[in-house]
């Protein structure tokens, strides 16, 4: 039987999450599976993978066969690098303290890098919600600006008209009041009597 180490899909519709086990080659792809070895959440940046390295380099020395996608993990996480590790030291070619040393200095560099990335990626964040916030500041002040400018009165230039036309109007005011003056008079003269 030839064990393949590969993901196995959970999760919802739009929002994979994913079991790293050690399945038969020939099972389906969520069906059944030997062993659990960890998870991977793909949806976060930077990926979330929980990875018992032990158990898969057990599996990598019985000649498990990862996929693609499954030996990317690994290689991220430590697991190639540790079966190489072990292979080094049943030839000889190395102590399992040095081996040990070589594998500690490089999670220590791999986990230096995450944090980086980490790190950049909240800045990154921060500085877009400042800029965005700046944005909506500036946006904030025209609007308060142009209202401001909507209540002020109107300067209205007033053009000066020939002093014949201002002499006419006035006239044409003074003979509407001299006509509404009678007609109130005879009102007044009707409701005494």
């Amino acid at each position: 039987m030839s064990v393949k180490i590969r993901l196995q899909r959970h999760g919802k519709k739009g929002k994979p999450f994913y079991w790293i086990v050690a399945a038969d080659a020939r099972s389906k792809r969520d069906g059944k599976f030997l062993e659990k070895i960890g998870t991977y959440n793909p949806t976060v940046n930077p990926a979330i993978i929980d990875l018992n390295v032990d158990a898969a380099v057990q599996w990598l020395h019985n000649g498990a066969q990862p996929t693609d996608t499954a030996r990317a993990i690994l290689s991220y996480k430590g697991a190639l690098l540790k079966h190489h590790l072990d292979g080094g030291v049943r030839k000889g070619a190395l102590t399992q303290d040095q081996a040990d040393v070589k594998l500690a200095a490089w999670l220590g560099e791999k986990s230096g890098t995450v944090d980086a990335k980490k790190d950049g990626l909240s800045k990154a964040k921060e500085d877009a919600k400042a800029k965005a916030f700046k944005l909506e500041q500036e946006a904030n002040e025209k609007r308060a600006k142009a209202a401001a400018d909507a209540l002020k009165p109107e300067e209205v230039e007033v053009e000066e008209a020939p002093a014949a036309e201002v002499e006419a109007e006035e006239a044409a005011e003074v003979e509407v009041e001299v006509e509404e003056t009678p007609a109130a008079e005879e009102n007044n003269e009707e409701t005494k009597a």
